[in-house]
């Protein structure tokens, strides 16, 4: 998977993060929504957005909420729920903004394989031997696409970037 060493995560596309120091870049711990916030504008977008001088909306919860759903539920949830909010955020922005899923964990949940880029969900329990086909349900498998979030002077990944989700 290609490294993304550069901020433009932080004013365009979507991206899944991990990196604590990633978050506090953008946005201190109120400026983030709930999931349930986010999904409930899907259809009336805010003018501006709570940070990063108006260019980002971060929104926690999709791992709690993927956490409490079975394994084809979950899925189903991605692909009917989450996908068209997504897809909704980015017409309604235009692509001029960015869109930041905070997922504390996700370092630990997200499996990047690295011969083939997909990325896959890890479920907890009582479902943790199963996973969730990330790259085919939100990007359909475009794997060339996402990006590894590098900050400046770290060696590690701090989330998952892409630029548009079609």
């Amino acid at each position: 998977m290609r490294q993304l060493l550069d901020t433009v995560w932080q004013r365009r596309g979507t991206s899944w993060l991990w990196d604590e120091v990633a978050r506090n870049q953008i946005c201190t711990a109120s400026q983030v929504w709930s999931l349930r916030q986010f999904l409930r504008a899907a259809d009336n977008w805010p003018d501006d957005l709570p940070s990063n001088d108006n260019q980002t909306l971060a929104v926690a919860g999709l791992d709690g909420s993927l956490d409490l759903l079975a394994p084809a539920d979950a899925e189903a949830w991605l692909g009917d729920v989450i996908k068209p909010a997504i897809l909704k955020f980015q017409d309604g922005y235009q692509g001029e903004v960015a869109l930041v899923f905070w997922l504390p964990m996700g370092d630990k949940r997200l499996d990047v394989q690295k011969s083939t880029d997909a990325v896959s969900w890890l479920c907890a329990a009582p479902h943790g031997q199963s996973r969730l086909d990330f790259s085919r349900i939100l990007w359909g498998e475009a794997n060339e696409y996402p990006q590894e979030i590098v900050l400046h002077g770290a060696g590690k990944p701090a989330g998952l970037f892409h630029l548009r989700i079609t």
